[in-house]
């Protein structure tokens, strides 16, 4: 997401088709919880916990010097970042610490004119569909399912 906000920032959006984020942790942790991601809350513990990607969002932005910078935490776009952006697919897990980051981050996609849409996987955790196929098979299989037809849908799109 960040890469195709950089490539916008200096004119090379044309080499990206579009953007299919999985999961994707886009709010600046070293913040505190907010209010307005409440999966930091109600599925903190699910296979990861909020001290756990407070500490990988220290390791990536130590001094907190980039807190506001899209270009390190897309979730901080404007409309005006995000529009003419290529399509975009939201892969989000319902029992996740990122869902409610990576759904507002679709809205914000829509609200700015661009191709957008979410799926949410219930029942999951963080990106168990990828790291789980044999518990969970069916799902995994349709997650490489969507995938496969958001790639083919952008060759349709040019």
């Amino acid at each position: 997401m960040a890469t195709c906000l950089k490539a916008k920032s200096i004119d090379q959006l044309g080499t990206v088709d579009g953007i299919y984020a999985l999961c994707p942790m886009i709010f600046n942790a070293n913040k505190s919880k907010s209010a307005e991601f409440p999966a930091q809350v109600e599925n903190d513990g699910y296979f990861i916990n909020y001290p756990t990607i407070k500490l990988c969002a220290s390791l990536y932005d130590p001094d907190n010097a980039e807190a506001d910078n899209p270009l390190c935490w897309p979730i901080a776009a404007n409309k005006v970042d995000l529009a003419g952006l290529p399509p975009h697919m939201i892969s989000v897990n319902e029992m996740d610490l990122f869902r409610d980051e990576g759904l507002t981050y679709y809205r914000n996609l829509l609200a700015a004119g661009v191709k957008a849409s979410s799926r949410t996987v219930n029942g999951t955790c963080h990106s168990a569909d990828v790291i789980l196929p044999n518990a969970a098979p069916d799902i995994f299989a349709a997650t490489l399912w969507d995938i496969y037809g958001f790639t083919r849908s952008l060759s349709t799109t040019k």
